[in-house]
């Protein structure tokens, strides 16, 4: 081969070698970017997964039985005595915010109470809040088991207490089917701000 030849042949593979070292280095482009108030939160993708629950009825289901849609995924208890029916009482007012706006998405509470959170007083909890929301206990096993898979946290504080309290995370998780979880709101964030972002989303996959 001449040596002018040999030169660019060299010259082509060092750039295709760039070419590609380019194409590793520079991240996708984020669909949700304009549905942030920040950064995309570092580790979201390693948030959600597979879980097993018994629903209000009874029933035995997974993931893919209630996130059928955008949902709302919050992890708390029905006898908590603050938190969780003020985050639950956001979380619903804004699916009401969205409903008006022809926006559909889907409150799920998930119980880390095993224990006291019959199927049936979690039914009568969640239509209390709205009629709309989804509510899952399960075994002890079956709710660490999604706990995790959320990387939530909880904890009895006296089990030897017949009212004992629990300390869990107050996260609420948007999850969409196929993408899984794509943000998630801190107590903070009112029912407005919520709805706003929420229905950010949901366009934005549409």
């Amino acid at each position: 081969m001449p040596r002018t030849r040999m030169i660019f042949a060299a010259v082509a593979a060092i750039v295709a070698g760039l070419g590609g070292w380019w194409a590793l280095s520079v991240p996708e482009p984020d669909r949700f970017d304009q549905c942030r108030p920040g950064p995309r939160p570092p580790g979201l993708d390693k948030i959600g997964g597979p879980f097993t629950l018994v629903s209000e009825t009874g029933e035995t289901v997974t993931e893919r039985d209630v996130v059928t849609g955008p949902s709302l995924l919050y992890f708390g208890y029905s006898f908590c005595p603050d938190v969780c029916p003020l985050d639950n009482t956001r979380n619903a007012q804004a699916t009401y915010l969205l409903d008006e706006r022809g926006v559909g998405v889907t409150p799920v509470f998930i119980s880390v109470d095993p224990d006291r959170d019959t199927p049936e007083l979690m039914e009568e909890f969640t239509e209390y809040m709205h009629p709309r929301m989804i509510g899952l206990t399960g075994t002890p096993k079956q709710v660490q088991a999604a706990s995790r898979a959320y990387r939530t946290f909880y904890k009895v504080r006296d089990p030897e207490d017949e009212f004992y309290l629990i300390d869990h995370s107050t996260f609420t998780y948007l999850v969409f089917p196929g993408l899984g979880v794509v943000d998630y709101f801190e107590r903070d964030v009112g029912p407005e701000d919520m709805a706003d972002r929420v229905e950010c989303y949901i366009r934005a996959v549409n």
